[in-house]
């Protein structure tokens, strides 16, 4: 009895992964993906149509005046404080945190004989410390190091607001939807998941074997694109590729880095050689079973004379026209995928053409920010699994070459503005190793200078 109701299990589970594995070998989708992020869109408009009118309505009964039989105090409710966006009050309204007023203008006062007096004003350095208490309160750096903020509710995420009670179809569709992601897609994700590193690690294995040349070339290129369009599977990835015809064929290719899956989102395209740091687990096995089949740099982060060998390595490998394109991510980190922060200037002395790849997330269905410092490699896969799907656009934006006499760092700057206007992220010009260390010295020395020289200035 038990081994007919095993039989009766495997047979469909296993003729799903092998028409999973054959439908990923040819290149085909049959749009179901597509087709239930389209349902998904559909149930976030029900749901944010459904907030709102709860929001307009708690508005409108705190507007009518409440008091208290006992006391005779009036009561007032603070909704209307909030912002109209779902009833979700900013974190801070920057200008209003210490905005200087308007001064009338003071008179003017005798020159002093001294040469080393300074009348210094208070008043003059209100704005360094609004720029201080903002900085404190919500700054430009480690906000980028956190989960992306969505405008809507996607029935997803925690919140503190209880909007899974707002009415019994929105507890419903909520309820529906958890016992979907963790009954049925989680184990189902897990299983493909196991299938795919399983799949990747023994075809690597086997395509090691073969000679170097152009048919190995093909082989790795056919197997890995196979190899990850299984792996997109296990977290239902819905890719759109832009201006495909700017695809990499060579070269370096650069990109902003929000997580390890955007390795996974570029390789269902093309095939690359990677560069980076070298990881152990998950993320090792992976490493080690690319490195079979084709060449990829891997480096250890403290180790500067490693770090000079990488240089060096890059360089052979971009000489190479055989070698595939290398795929680097100049942030050094991961990113929230709301901006883009300061390209390390490495890739770009290099020399030869810079393909820039803007890669952004849909956050509605999934957050892909890996946050290293709070979550385990297991910790993210199992909330990637666990999302509805992860839904991204990539575009292939046109080679880019350093111009005459332009600087490393004046070209990595182009093309990372290139890149934000094209993915929609901020453009930021701050290291994102804040994320690990403090702030340079030399940062706040150029700061104080600055000051001085205003104070200087102001007095004269």
């Amino acid at each position: 009895m038990i081994s007919a109701l095993l039989s009766i299990f495997w047979i469909p589970l296993g003729g799903f992964l092998s028409f999973l594995v054959f439908i990923s070998a040819i290149n085909k989708s049959i749009g179901v993906r597509k087709a239930y992020v389209n349902l998904l869109l559909r149930i976030f408009e029900y749901g944010r149509v459904s907030i709102e009118t709860a929001s307009k309505e708690n508005q409108t009964f705190s507007r009518n005046p409440k008091t208290d039989d006992k006391q005779g105090v009036q009561l007032v409710d603070d909704a209307d404080s909030k912002e109209a966006t779902n009833g979700v009050a900013p974190l801070i309204t920057r200008d209003a945190v210490l905005l200087p007023q308007a001064q009338e203008p003071a008179p003017e006062k005798p020159v002093s004989s001294k040469k080393d007096e300074i009348n210094f004003d208070f008043e003059k350095c209100l704005d360094y410390v609004k720029s201080g208490v903002e900085a404190i309160i919500e700054d430009d750096v480690t906000s980028r190091f956190e989960a992306e903020e969505l405008k809507n509710w996607n029935m997803l995420t925690r919140t503190n607001r209880h909007y899974e009670f707002i009415s019994w179809k929105i507890t419903l569709i909520w309820m529906v939807g958890f016992f979907i992601r963790y009954v049925f897609l989680m184990p189902l994700r897990v299983l493909v998941c196991f299938v795919g590193v399983v799949w990747l690690t023994v075809c690597t294995a086997a395509v090691g074997y073969l000679k170097d040349g152009p048919y190995k070339r093909q082989v790795v290129n056919k197997v890995l694109s196979m190899c990850f369009g299984v792996l997109s599977s296990a977290i239902s990835a819905v890719i759109t590729y832009h201006n495909e015809e700017n695809r990499p064929s060579s070269g370096i290719c650069v990109a902003n880095h929000t997580s390890p899956i955007d390795v996974l989102v570029l390789m269902c395209d093309s095939t690359y050689s990677l560069i980076g740091q070298r990881h152990g687990g998950f993320l090792g096995v992976l490493q080690r079973a690319l490195a079979r089949a084709s060449p990829h740099i891997w480096f250890e982060r403290g180790e500067a004379k490693d770090r000079h060998l990488v240089a060096e390595r890059l360089k052979q490998h971009v000489s190479d026209p055989n070698n595939p394109p290398i795929l680097i991510f100049p942030e050094g980190t991961c990113i929230n995928n709301t901006s883009v922060m300061q390209f390390k200037k490495g890739s770009f002395e290099v020399g030869g053409v810079i393909y820039p790849v803007a890669i952004k997330y849909d956050p509605r269905f999934g957050d892909a920010f890996w946050n290293s410092a709070k979550y385990s490699m297991m910790q993210y896969l199992y909330m990637m699994m666990t999302s509805w799907a992860i839904v991204c656009d990539v575009w292939y934006l046109p080679p880019m070459y350093r111009q005459e006499g332009e600087s490393a760092i004046d070209f990595a700057n182009r093309v990372k503005s290139v890149i934000a206007k094209q993915g929609g992220l901020i453009d930021l010009v701050w290291d994102g190793q804040l994320k690990r260390m403090k702030p340079k010295k030399e940062w706040k020395e150029i700061q104080q200078v600055e000051f001085a020289n205003r104070l200087k200035s102001d007095s004269t």
